[in-house]
């Protein structure tokens, strides 16, 4: 039997601390998530208002909803990787402090330049709520993981749900400036809170902090989203539109490969890349998209005039208040999307979820003749994407390792977020297109609400369609349990290691996964460019490591992970080729012939001469098809297609005749 090798973790011990209660846990964050996400919508209803009351244009006074939605997407890569980095705990008490320092801003201002800094500042607080995910999944039993994942992608609803009843209700009742006022006192109340209840995590990943990734990330972000948020008011031909849009996407193509070199990326792109992965994150910009046409939409119906025959009519408040069902819904089915995660999967969730959007969707093209059609329309469009979003996080953290959680979640929410600027662009460029003309001013045409419908209806069924093939994928198998301690007491830890070959030089595209001896699995690890991994476990024990690598014969071994020893290197030594022996056509083989491989496609891949014996031996490429061609000095020439799928292979050719 092979003894096992010790592993050590580089992090000193965390302090012991007592545990705060699961339920305690999930309600602290899930009022922290409420609260951020109430500040998105809480002005909506003031909008019409306050170019009166700033004495400026309705365009400026539009800047107050577009900083918010701006800086809560690009604040949440940085926040949410800084959290993987530095701590949890810390990042949520920092992106809070943020939005109350912005609350307080927002309630001592009048001018417009203040105010719009203060909506800047409490956008910041978006970008707890990936980080508040990835605590519960840290903190957590396993099986109450799903539950507080679903209560905290509910307070996105529940919070903007509320957000313009409540605003209304203070408008008419107090000075506009208390929705800073209560927003602040409450986001204090919780950040004391939060800082004396949550834990600190002792799941952190290793490296210095992207820098550069993070400046060119939101240098791109900040470009595409002004061309989606104001398209509309400036022409989605004009020469700003056009050429924010261009920038931020070149920005982006540059943004993309320097993250894949970058030792600690902001973003790890090498596991967004991974299929599970992209395929969530895909279908989280479409359930977005969704989402927020359903909540523009209906309050578009609920507030056109009587007149264009469709409108009812209602004004802000009362719009407001018919939207609360919506956000109820949401909170009503948290627990039932939990309860389906837990029971049989999240994929089966969020394709019935999809799927449950795409009907309603279809439903509301014919059902929207009055209120009660269109409150339940919009209902159970919100039924579907309470169970999407309440599974798309459980999806996406049993797809990534432990130490990745934050950043993961924190792209998804960001994708999520692409998706609603997209929905907010696309109403306002067929709303605009179709109009009707009542008592001399232009509203949408039932005509292009009718279009949206089907659109949306057409992205959720896209969503459900992505699923299918998740649902057999074992990447979003169940996980191990976290929430133990090692035989000291001491919480979970992160160890930390690299992949060399037998030259010591860094393997990035290995990939290291950790195993109970049972074969239940813990963590995994994706190898930077420098080849070093990190991975979470439980307790000190001994561990099944499977390390493997493109074009390497994979290794497993039994380690001991715990603080006793230095970690050693895991060294892959056994490289996988393609290679095989050219001989003509009588067999004898063929010294010096040139061999070339390329890819179906066209692409050179690798070439090389043969040896005295005819043999050849080149590093085995990428899983896929290829074509094999040799060359004798003599002219003669052959070829023959090849599939390379895991193992080295060999592969011999026989030429022909030399050329004339």
């Amino acid at each position: 039997m092979v003894a096992p090798t010790r592993i050590a973790s580089e992090l000193p011990a965390p302090t012991t601390q007592p545990r705060s209660s699961p339920r305690v846990v999930v309600a602290t964050l899930s009022l922290c998530g409420i609260v951020v996400s109430l500040q998105q919508t809480v002005l909506l209803p003031l909008l019409p208002r306050l170019p009166e009351l700033l004495d400026t244009s309705a365009d400026s006074a539009s800047w107050l909803v577009t900083a918010t939605l701006l800086t809560g997407a690009i604040a949440t890569p940085t926040v949410s990787r800084l959290a993987d980095m530095y701590g949890k705990r810390r990042m949520i008490a920092v992106a809070l402090a943020v939005s109350v320092l912005g609350s307080l801003l927002g309630a001592l201002s009048q001018a417009l330049p203040l105010l719009i800094t203060a909506r800047a500042l409490q956008g910041v607080g978006m970008s707890l709520i990936p980080v508040a995910i990835a605590i519960m999944r840290d903190e957590l039993p396993r099986d109450r993981v799903p539950l507080g994942v679903a209560l905290m992608s509910a307070t996105l609803a529940i919070g903007a749900g509320a957000g313009p009843p409540l605003s209304g209700l203070i408008s008419e009742h107090l000075d506009w400036h208390a929705t800073f006022w209560l927003t602040g006192v409450v986001g204090l109340v919780l950040l004391i809170a939060a800082l004396a209840i949550l834990p600190e995590s002792p799941v952190r990943t290793r490296g210095t902090f992207d820098v550069r990734g993070a400046v060119l990330l939101s240098v791109a972000l900040t470009a595409v989203l002004l061309a989606l948020s104001k398209g509309g008011q400036w022409g989605w031909t004009s020469s700003a539109t056009i050429g924010l849009g261009a920038a931020g996407l070149a920005l982006l193509a540059v943004w993309g490969p320097l993250e894949l070199r970058t030792p600690s990326p902001l973003v790890d792109l090498r596991v967004a890349r991974r299929p599970a992965v992209l395929l969530v994150n895909i279908a989280s910009v479409l359930v977005g998209f969704a989402m927020f046409t359903n909540m523009l939409l209906t309050t578009q119906l609920l507030q056109l005039p009587t007149q264009t025959g469709y409108g009812l009519g209602l004004d802000a408040l009362h719009a407001g208040l018919w939207m609360v069902p919506n956000a109820i819904a949401f909170g009503v089915m948290a627990p039932v999307s939990a309860r389906l995660t837990t029971r049989i999967s999240p994929q089966f969730t969020m394709v019935s979820g999809a799927t449950i959007m795409s009907v309603a969707y279809v439903a509301r093209v014919f059902l929207n003749d009055n209120l009660t059609q269109i409150v339940i329309g919009s209902v159970a469009v919100g039924i579907g994407t309470a169970m999407v979003y309440g599974a798309l996080p459980t999806l996406i953290m049993r797809a990534v390792p432990v130490t990745e959680t934050a950043s993961a979640n924190g792209l998804n929410v960001l994708l999520r977020s692409l998706g609603t600027s997209t929905a907010s662009a696309t109403t306002a460029a067929v709303t605009t297109a179709w109009t009707i003309t009542v008592a001399g001013q232009a509203y949408p045409d039932l005509r292009g609400l009718t279009l949206l419908f089907w659109i949306s209806g057409a992205a959720a069924l896209l969503a459900a369609l992505l699923g299918v093939p998740m649902l057999k994928m074992r990447d979003f198998a169940e996980e191990a349990d976290r929430t133990g301690t090692d035989r000291s007491g001491r919480p979970a830890k992160v160890v930390r290691g690299q992949v060399v070959d037998q030259w010591a030089r860094p393997i990035r595209t290995a990939v290291v996964t950790v195993l109970t001896p049972d074969g239940d699995a813990v963590d995994w690890g994706q190898a930077d460019s420098d080849g070093r991994f990190t991975a979470a476990i439980p307790a000190a024990a001994d561990y099944l490591v499977v390390t493997a690598a493109e074009g390497w014969q994979p290794r497993s071994r039994i380690m001991t992970l715990d603080s006793d020893t230095p970690l050693p290197a895991i060294v892959l030594r056994d490289r996988l080729t393609l290679k095989g022996t050219i001989t003509d056509a009588s067999g004898m083989p063929i010294s010096n012939a040139l061999v070339v491989l390329t890819r179906q496609s066209g692409e050179a891949v690798d070439s090389i001469r043969t040896d005295h014996e005819g043999r050849y031996e080149i590093p085995r490429p990428a899983n896929g098809r290829y074509v094999l061609t040799a060359l004798d000095p003599d002219g003669a020439m052959g070829a023959r297609p090849v599939t390379v799928w895991e193992a080295a292979r060999s592969v011999d050719l026989a030429l022909g005749t030399p050329l004339a």
